[in-house]
């Protein structure tokens, strides 16, 4: 059986992130491989690889300071006093450590309200 390399690098070009990490999952679970690199050429391959966790920071509340409090208290589960700290100390982290869709739902909902987000 031979491979037809060029077909199956224009089906990868068209397939979404998520639909990529399950083909590496499937990959890895069916030949009993990973996909990980190996720790001495970790170091080199940090630069180029894709980020898995995100954190989102708050850089300004914008002019709808109430509404950006109270969009902080649905995403955190703060209380309004804690919640309120945290939208007046920005720029400050609001979720640290998320996905990549839960970081734009966050920054989503927070931009939505007038904050200015930032993804790191």
């Amino acid at each position: 059986m031979a491979l037809d390399t060029e077909k199956i690098i224009e089906e990868l070009k068209g397939a979404s992130i998520l639909e990529l990490n399950d083909l590496v999952k499937a990959i890895e679970e069916e030949f009993d491989v990973t996909a990980a690199a190996p720790v001495a050429a970790a170091g080199a391959a940090d630069a180029g690889a894709a980020k898995s966790e995100f954190d989102v920071e708050l850089t300004e509340p914008g002019q709808e300071k109430v509404k950006v409090i109270k969009a902080v208290r649905d995403i955190t589960g703060l209380g309004l006093k804690d919640s309120k700290d945290l939208v007046d100390g920005a720029p400050k982290n609001v979720k640290e450590g998320v996905s990549e869709d839960e970081a734009n739902d966050i920054k989503a909902k927070l931009e939505e309200v007038g904050a200015t987000v930032t993804l790191k």
